[in-house]
């Protein structure tokens, strides 16, 4: 291509060689091997026989007879509502409608957090590079902004807000109009040169639409699969056809994006985590519900929480948190009734679909579906794209289209083209949360349900929570969890087939997603899986969750694939566990009726299972090593400092722990290479594998981690506050030098209230500072630099006089330098961990009130 501003794409032959990439480990676990010129000696997975339509459970299933609570949607007259805000700058927002409750909700974000939202409508509506120019990291020629705008603009996010926004419920509907107005009010009374920085006199800070808050609502929803995509449907093209957009008209635009830098996509690139209870009648102290709230999530960016109360009097009253730009519901809180909280599942929210091409169409554009051809279907899109203060130009491009999804390309893994276990193939994404138009229904259900009956039945009709397990409490202490993930529902065979696979089998084993054949009807999605068939517990002691699947939801009744369902999709069983998981469940069987002052306790113990197990046989390989140095390489390392340091630790990862440094390195390395004297059994999968297996690989590892520390310029016997530490940015992306000392464990170690470095990535273009770790370590020559981890957390009990709750947000209320509630509640955290009062009551809110806010469409 003459006008190509991009590299030019290798083209790709009918076979491509798949050197050293995971496909090619996976192919060779598999025994058939996947590179084949013919199908006579190998397993040719997307050619079946294909069966009868299957008899299987009716499809789609029963509808779920649940409806929503008496609720007002729209202001009977103009819209208005009242911000309180009380300690720490926590608003609540009381008006006389959902309309009214998004529209306080909006201002108030606004208030705190306006620029990480705006940067999100920009983001989601295709318009960074039009603003922003074409790259990411300016001037990098990385192309991120280009390949941003492009790609959300092919998945048609946009125009699915454009077209489905009159078919949603009237309640959804409500929520958007107000969220938008509210939003809208605040810019207008604050002036966009007035607002916070790094957003102040910016350009791209501009008035939104209801179409705009669904367009950002559809896009959170592809965070945890397609948003993860978008360089492999970037470059998706036909064999011998260039990905690179075209210019239209002069430009001087060039680029240095290529193919070879995109590699196989992570799934989960923030790390998101959670640790999730709800504790039953049997469990509590008082016989009634209680509730433990610990999301992992980033301190930064797109994913930040935000605390806030709503209510509509009579009708609505709920306080928790939401993620940034929620229109006007909770997603982790409370009501009068229930309580409930998320954890992040390993449920499959999409999958990859080998289409098998025909072979008489040398274009590569079209595939067979039970012997009958499709088309692969071309669609052109244009962006517009800064190159200088006053210019810019409009770039085109084509991506491609399947009935299963848009085509992707990994190189050297998944081409267009290549020769997949005998099968000339091409590969197109299913997301089964594009579009989820339940999301706003689903949330609100739950801020509305009044007991676990009508949850169960609010996740009948309802699949809006995206990738995440719930666990849910009443108050009369009945528990329930479920995966309430957007999961492809496949029919039984297809599953099967997944299953029965060596070298399906083999892919999944190696590669981030399930490979599905594309060839037959019968492994179309019909949707996503139905409450009936996901996975769900409902107990009077506990239901629990930290991030492994749903198997041990409850030890006592662990969850298993049955005759009647199929959970592959949604994850594991018989697997080893965490060692966040063991901690937590090690420390529910050392519960029994809890109060809610244990339950805090529980929470912040910066307890360290990995040292539990370990500390007594790691001591004792130390004191038979000595002073005797041990050789790393070609080094030789004394470690007789660092076992001096492990002995005065107190098993806790504190501030003040002196040997938690020391241990952390141990735990890092150990991580990657284990030494457990007991395997893992799945008859013990709480208890294996235990015990130190070899005291020379540990003294080794210990060693190991003593050259980290110092490569680092620490000391051994630094306690973990003057390594470990909060540091949050100016608005220019400069570090403020305010460093705030953080106690807080990590899941190498076992840690239960975990905290990070994120590292690079927060979903925004907003600038940040960023200490790059060493090699093989989460420390900087600057410490341990906390970015990510617990966020908004909290614990609450029902009472005889109502909803009871103790709770924090680590990073604080407001992302504005400006505000008083910049960096409050951090503050407190950092001089010791704990939660303050949660405010319920109106008497209590009031009481406890430091301003007042009225706000309407006309004053």
């Amino acid at each position: 291509m003459s006008n190509s501003v991009f590299k030019a794409r290798t083209s790709l032959t009918g076979r491509s060689v798949l050197r050293a990439s995971a496909l090619a480990i996976a192919c060779s676990l598999a025994l058939t091997g996947c590179l084949s010129s013919s199908s006579s000696d190998s397993e040719v997975i997307a050619n079946p026989n294909p069966p009868e339509p299957p008899p299987a459970p009716p499809y789609p299933p029963t509808q779920s007879d649940y409806e929503f609570p008496a609720v007002t949607s729209y202001a009977p007259g103009e819209v208005n509502a009242e911000i309180r805000r009380t300690d720490f700058g926590v608003p609540y927002i009381t008006s006389d409608s959902l309309e009214g409750i998004a529209y306080g909700t909006a201002f108030a974000f606004a208030e705190d957090n306006i620029c990480v939202l705006a940067d999100q409508i920009v983001r989601f509506n295709s318009q960074r590079s039009a603003y922003f120019g074409p790259d990411a990291v300016p001037g990098s020629g990385d192309s991120g902004n280009v390949i941003n705008d492009f790609t959300y603009k092919a998945l048609g996010i946009r125009d699915l807000a454009e077209e489905n926004i009159g078919n949603l419920s009237t309640q959804s509907q409500a929520l958007l109009q107000g969220y938008a107005a509210g939003y809208n009010k605040y810019l207008s009374e604050t002036g966009v040169d007035n607002i916070a920085p790094p957003c102040a006199g910016g350009a791209w800070v501009r008035p939104i639409s209801d179409v705009d808050m669904l367009t950002y609502a559809l896009g959170v929803a592809l965070l945890p699969g397609a948003a993860n995509f978008l360089q492999p449907l970037f470059i998706a093209a036909p064999p011998g056809e260039d990905f690179a957009p075209t210019p239209m008209g002069a430009t001087g635009y060039a680029s240095n994006f290529s193919a070879s830098s995109v590699s196989m996509p992570e799934v989960n690139p923030s790390e998101l985590g959670s640790n999730g209870w709800a504790l039953g009648s049997e469990m509590t102290a008082s016989g009634q519900g209680m509730l433990l709230a610990n999301p992992h999530f980033p301190h930064v960016g797109n994913q930040r929480f935000w605390r806030f109360g709503i209510e509509i009097p009579g009708e609505l009253k709920v306080v928790g948190g939401s993620l940034s730009g929620m229109p006007g519901v909770v997603n982790i809180g409370y009501n009068e009734d229930i309580a409930w909280t998320h954890t992040f599942s390993t449920a499959e929210r999409f999958i990859v679909y080998q289409l098998e091409l025909d072979t008489s169409d040398s274009t590569g554009l079209t595939y067979l579906v039970d012997g009958e051809k499709h088309q692969i279907e071309p669609e052109t899109y244009q962006i517009q794209v800064a190159t200088g203060p006053d210019s810019s130009i409009m770039l085109e491009k084509t991506f491609y289209h399947s009935s299963f999804g848009p085509l992707m390309t990994i190189p050297n893994s998944f081409e267009w083209g290549m020769d997949l276990v005998g099968t000339t193939s091409a590969f197109a994404l299913h997301d089964a949360n594009l579009p989820n138009w339940d999301i706003l229904d689903h949330w609100l259900g739950l801020n509305l349900a009044s007991d676990i009956d009508e949850v169960e039945s609010l996740f009948g009709k309802y699949t809006g929570l995206i990738f995440n397990n719930a666990m849910v409490v009443d108050k009369d202490g009945d528990a329930f969890f479920t995966d309430g993930s957007s999961v492809p529902d496949l029919r039984p065979e297809a599953l099967e087939t997944i299953r029965t696979s060596l070298p399906l089998l083999a892919i999944r084993g190696q590669a981030p997603f399930t490979l599905v054949p594309g060839n037959s009807e019968i492994f179309r999605p019909l949707g996503k899986v139905p409450h009936q068939r996901a996975p769900r517990l409902r107990r009077n002691d506990f239901v629990q969750n930290s991030n492994n699947s749903f198997w041990l939801t409850n030890p006592d009744s662990p969850i298993i694939t049955n005759d009647n369902v199929d959970y592959l999709l949604f994850g594991p069983v018989n697997d080893q566990q965490t060692l966040r998981s063991r901690m937590g469940q090690k420390k529910l069987m050392e519960s029994n009726s809890i109060t809610l002052l244990e339950l805090e306790e529980t929470l912040l113990s910066n307890r360290a299972y990995l040292g539990e197990e370990l500390l007594p046989e790691l001591l004792a390989a130390c004191s038979a090593q000595g002073a005797t140095p041990v050789e790393v390489g070609a080094n030789s390392v004394s470690v007789a400092e660092a076992c001096a340091a492990l002995a005065m630790w107190d098993g806790r990862m504190d501030k003040n722990s002196v040997g938690a440094v020391v241990f952390r390195e141990f735990a890092e390395k150990f991580s990657r290479n284990p030494t457990w004297a007991v395997p893992y059994n799945f008859q013990q999968p709480l208890t294996t594998p235990s015990g130190l297996g070899s005291d020379s690989a540990a003294v080794r590892l210990l060693a190991e981690a003593v050259q980290t520390i110092e490569a680092a310029g620490f000391s051994v016997m630094d306690p973990l506050g003057e390594v470990q530490f909060v540091e949050r940015s100016l608005p220019n992306g400069v570090a403020s030098g305010n460093r705030l000392p953080w106690g807080g464990a990590n899941n190498v170690e076992g840690g239960f209230n975990v905290f990070r470095s994120q590292g690079a990535e927060d979903g925004t273009l907003l600038p940040r500072h960023r200490y790059p770790s060493l090699p093989g370590t989460q420390l900087s020559e600057e410490g341990y630099h906390i970015t990510s981890g617990s966020s908004w957390m909290f614990v609450m009990e029902f009472t005889e006089d109502g909803p009871v709750g103790r709770g924090l947000l680590t990073y604080s209320q407001s992302s504005d330098i400006r505000s008083p509630h910049f960096i409050d509640q951090t503050e407190l955290y950092s001089d010791m961990p704990q939660l303050a009062p949660i405010w319920f009551h109106r008497d209590d809110i009031e009481a406890n009130t430091i301003s007042v806010l009225n706000i309407g469409e006309e004053e």
